[in-house]
């Protein structure tokens, strides 16, 4: 599976969520951020490439519908309602996203 995690930046928390997840066998992570300042910047390749996707927040979402309405017409998106409070591997962000994250994937 195919997973793609979206902040604004791509500075700490979807690299964050890339690194929990990039070693497990059964899926490909990758991740973005939504600003034009981002370190990888979301596109309409990559939100293709994805089969789920987890934004850290609901204006995450907004503007990726609004930025890549085609792309994102059948996709499924789910906010992991994250603030942007926590620095990269920050010990509490992890445990909000496996928390949040892992519950999605077991169901």
């Amino acid at each position: 599976m195919n997973i793609l995690f979206v902040c604004s930046r791509n500075q700490w928390r979807s690299p964050t969520a890339e690194a929990i997840y990039k070693n497990r066998s059964d899926l490909n992570v990758k991740s973005a951020g939504t600003s034009s300042s981002a370190k990888i910047k979301l596109s309409a390749k990559i939100i293709l490439w994805s089969d789920l996707i987890f934004v850290m927040e609901k204006k995450h979402k907004q503007k990726m519908i609004q930025d890549f309405p085609t792309e994102t017409d059948d996709k499924k998106i789910i906010i992991l309602d994250v603030p942007d409070e926590y620095q990269f591997m920050d010990p509490e962000l992890i445990e909000e996203i496996e928390t949040k994250v892992n519950y999605i994937l077991t169901k």
